[in-house]
């Protein structure tokens, strides 16, 4: 536990510093001016520190990944040879420039993530469990899932419209923020401020962080449907197929690791029906599946 707050401590930290250089290096000031908002430099400040914090985690994943995971590369390691071969064949075949790293993590549940800032340094990591509790041809199927979200540019698309969505997200609270404290103010000369905006402003963070949630989530499930179509292509469609149906298998007989859990970001599945279907980063195993058969 203390190695991940120490964790999420130095990415705030990075994220702090990057965002203050990067502000007074465009000379942006404080948005808030006795006349109301600086729109434009409000939409600077919203699009920097909306940004900052998405890449500078996209930088850190690899290494965020290994630490947090427990992630133990096995390149080189005989033991997994087959692992490793299959990966960088796969990853040929996506024509990536650079093979992956490939790694294992101590967990009893099957999952896999693909991680990293580009194409030429990524990771391709799976769990104990997955090794134990599948067949060749469905790790393979699992892999090739893996290698497209790398060969699709997944980790990068999804950075840029989290990073756009938290812009928006701050912009709106603002300006939202602004025309609440303006409307409830009984001294229209009183300037913007103080403790009652910046609270409101955190409401407003809050709910519209919500709704972004819906944006970025459908984004995601599209991408999984994209990675299951370039696993087939990659791997072949019986080999995707069976590792989603044996993914089904273990997620109905309850085979969770907390960790993950917490990582859902990684997961190669998600439970979750009706509306919390609707801020699911993952499509349902059942509507994968139908789509691979079917080939929608």
């Amino acid at each position: 536990m203390f190695r991940r707050i120490g964790f999420f401590i130095l990415m705030n930290a990075a994220v702090l510093l990057t965002v203050s250089i990067v502000l007074n290096v465009l000379g942006v000031g404080s948005y808030v001016t006795q006349y109301g908002l600086d729109y434009q430099s409000l939409m600077i400040f919203c699009l920097v520190w909306g940004m900052a914090g998405s890449f500078i985690s996209l930088a850190l994943s690899k290494w965020m990944a290994k630490r947090m995971m427990g992630v133990q590369i096995v390149d080189g390691d005989p033991r997994y040879a087959g692992l490793v071969n299959t990966v960088h064949r796969l990853a040929k075949a996506a024509n990536l420039p650079k093979m992956p790293e490939v790694g294992i993590f101590d967990s009893p549940e099957v999952n896999a993530f693909a991680t990293g800032p580009s194409k030429s340094n990524s990771l391709v990591a799976v769990s104990t469990g997955l090794l134990h509790n599948m067949r060749d041809d469905e790790v393979e199927g699992v892999l090739g899932h893996e290698v497209a979200h790398i060969a699709n540019g997944d980790m990068v698309t999804m950075t840029l419209i989290q990073g756009v969505v938290n812009a928006f997200v701050m912009f709106l609270a603002r300006v939202a923020a602004f025309a609440v404290q303006n409307a409830l103010s009984k001294d229209e000369d009183s300037p913007v401020g103080g403790f009652a905006y910046y609270g409101t402003v955190i409401v407003f963070d809050i709910l519209f962080g919500f709704l972004g949630m819906f944006v970025t989530a459908w984004f995601s499930r599209m991408r999984e449907y994209r990675a299951d179509q370039g696993g087939a292509k990659l791997a072949g469609r019986s080999n995707m197929v069976n590792a989603l149906k044996r993914l089904q298998s273990q997620y109905a007989q309850g085979v969770f690791d907390k960790r993950t859990e917490e990582m859902n970001a990684f997961k190669i599945s998600s439970k979750g029906g009706g509306i919390m279907s609707l801020i699911s980063t993952h499509p349902r195993l059942e509507d994968r599946i139908i789509r691979l058969e079917t080939g929608r």
